[in-house]
């Protein structure tokens, strides 16, 4: 199976690009769809992103997965089609973005917790470094369940369905782990502090 040089797949429409790529998976043809909207799908992912870089990270994405799902699906429209995967991955990037920060966010406020507690030792001099271990050792001595999961969310950074596929606990397992784990800590820093 020969491929059409690049002048003749210039000339071909959308449709018939689509076709004979599902037809030979030569990625040319696919080539040729990127020519003609990789500008346009800038500019939408640009629009979501508001970051020039990641803008470009998720164009070439969008571009990777209709390599794939153009073998799976009939599409008839392209343009609209192309457009509203961009589009979608653009959203699903920025909740990733969103829950990460959701996150960082209860990890600090945990570490705030965690550091109002130990303000009186921080005034007689004890460093960052010998709070983080006495952090270390407090967490050591939670339940195995409860250390597990308080690791991986807040050191690991894994989200629940994270902690979920790792460990086999349930959705429910991890929450409850997470909020015993967080006053099960407390308790523990303030006994050590007394």
């Amino acid at each position: 199976m020969f491929s059409l040089s690049s002048n003749n797949r210039q000339n071909l429409s959308d449709s018939d690009l689509i076709e004979r790529y599902r037809y030979s998976f030569d990625n040319a043809y696919i080539g040729e769809l990127f020519q003609r909207y990789s500008h346009m799908l800038y500019g939408v992912c640009l629009k979501y992103m508001k970051d020039e870089e990641k803008a470009k990270d998720i164009v070439m994405d969008v571009f990777e997965k209709v390599l794939i799902d153009l073998k799976r699906h009939q599409v008839d429209t392209f343009r609209t089609w192309v457009y509203s995967v961009a589009k979608n991955q653009c959203l699903m990037e920025l909740r990733k973005e969103k829950r990460v920060d959701a996150k960082q966010e209860e990890f600090a406020h945990l570490s705030k917790e965690i550091m109002e507690l130990d303000i009186p030792q921080h005034l007689n001099g004890e460093s960052q470094e010998e709070t983080d271990r006495k952090l270390d050792i407090a967490i050591d001595g939670l339940k195995g369940g409860q250390r597990e999961c308080i690791r991986m969310f807040y050191f690991e950074k894994k989200s629940y369905e994270e902690i979920e596929a790792k460990t086999g606990y349930t959705y429910n397992e991890v929450k409850s782990f997470l909020q015993n784990g967080k006053r099960n800590l407390k308790i523990q820093l303030t006994r050590a502090h007394e």
